[in-house]
């Protein structure tokens, strides 16, 4: 899969299990994303396709290697649509 694409499946994963923040952003934490069954089937590397999305600035998330377990509650933000 080209790296576009799996951006915009991930965003579109954002809008299906994110909510709307106070600033009216969608946020969804690092662990749903990770155990959620559809995107266990869509992502064959979601962490690759975190970083490619957070480098094109499309989300925003603190620290640079999200890891399961230790980083299931840094949230990831959408800051634009693909």
């Amino acid at each position: 899969m080209n790296v576009d694409h799996e951006i915009e499946l991930l965003v579109q994963e954002i809008h299906r299990l994110g909510t709307a923040r106070a600033d009216g952003k969608l946020a969804v934490t690092f662990g749903v994303l990770f155990n959620d069954d559809r995107c266990a089937n869509i992502f064959e590397a979601l962490v690759g396709t975190l970083r490619a999305a957070k480098r094109r600035k499309i989300i925003s998330y603190d620290g640079e290697l999200l890891l399961q377990g230790v980083h299931d509650n840094v949230e990831v933000c959408l800051l634009q649509e693909t």
